[in-house]
């Protein structure tokens, strides 16, 4: 896929700035105080990396890319589901 060079280096720039936003996640992940700021932090660091998929996609042209997104993007929410409820009731299935 041929790209002009505004879309190149807008895509190059906007995958810096979704992995520079991994790299702070990474710090705040190991710095928060508590057990919510931590699962917010990997909710975040999930939206995150499925930016970078969709953007590695429009890249390359790849639609099974696009694909990989929306699994990760439901396993993330299923996983930050489980992570909550079990931080409320104790157990995640009832």
């Amino acid at each position: 896929m041929i790209l002009s060079p505004v879309l190149s280096v807008a895509l190059t720039f906007a995958l810096g700035c979704f992995a520079l936003a991994l790299v702070l996640n990474l710090i705040r992940l190991f710095t928060a105080p508590t057990l919510t700021d931590r699962i917010l932090t990997i909710d975040t660091m999930t939206v995150n990396t499925i930016a970078l998929v969709v953007l590695l996609a429009l890249r390359t042209g790849s639609a099974l890319t696009v694909e990989i997104a929306l699994l990760f993007a439901l396993t993330g929410f299923v996983s930050t589901v489980a992570f909550c409820k079990h931080l409320l009731r104790g157990s995640i299935i009832e």
